[in-house]
């Protein structure tokens, strides 16, 4: 497995399948291991993470390696990446067709790692298999998508900007502790929307 992560990650560096690389200083392929069966999907690499090429290295990561933390895990047990590889300038929101661009590689990594679960941070990485749906209705609910058991969660970010939001994260990230130790019943697989137009409502 490790040898198929370098692998995706090397690709990854050389990746030129839409603009971003060309304002970015790397890529950011993720890292981190499959020992506790979880993978941390968040948004796009910032600023500090375009500069150590790691994910999650910033203000953010600080804020989700003490959540890990709280239930006695650290970054090297998980797998953390972003449905976009390469920093949006100015940290702009990623666009559809970058995250369709780079769809590639989040599906060589769940194919790699083969997660118990995907935690989705923020609505970027939820609209993935929840498009459409609110974040704020839906967050610490697992469910069951084409086959995946996704965990949506608000990203670090946004507790950073509303720390009215932080007591939700620790919650749900309690409630993932539980499901990865008990492995709980999740709801059922999610109707597919007939239209895509709210991909990242929410």
């Amino acid at each position: 497995m490790s040898e198929a992560l370098a692998a995706i990650a090397t690709e990854v560096r050389e990746c030129r399948a839409c603009p971003l690389w060309r304002t970015a200083k790397q890529g950011v392929p993720g890292e981190g291991s499959a020992e506790s069966g979880i993978l941390f999907l968040g948004e796009a690499p910032g600023f500090n993470e375009d500069q150590q090429g790691r994910p999650f290295v910033g203000a953010a990561g600080q804020l989700l390696d003490e959540l890990l933390a709280g239930i006695g895990l650290d970054r090297t047990k998980v797998f953390i990446t972003n449905v976009v590889r390469h920093r949006p300038p100015e940290n702009r929101d990623p666009l559809p067709a970058e995250i369709a661009a780079c769809e590639v590689w989040t599906a060589k990594q769940l194919a790699a790692l083969r997660p118990r679960v995907v935690v989705t941070l923020g609505r970027f990485a939820m609209g993935k298999w929840l498009p459409g749906e609110s974040i704020s209705r839906i967050h610490g609910k697992p469910r069951v998508v084409d086959g995946v058991t996704v965990f949506p969660m608000f990203h670090p970010a946004a507790a950073l900007r509303s720390p009215s939001l932080r007591p939700a994260m620790v919650a749900d990230f309690a409630a993932l502790a539980i499901f990865i130790a008990t492995g709980p019943a999740v709801a059922p697989e999610a109707p597919k929307p007939a239209a895509q137009m709210t991909l990242f409502g929410g």
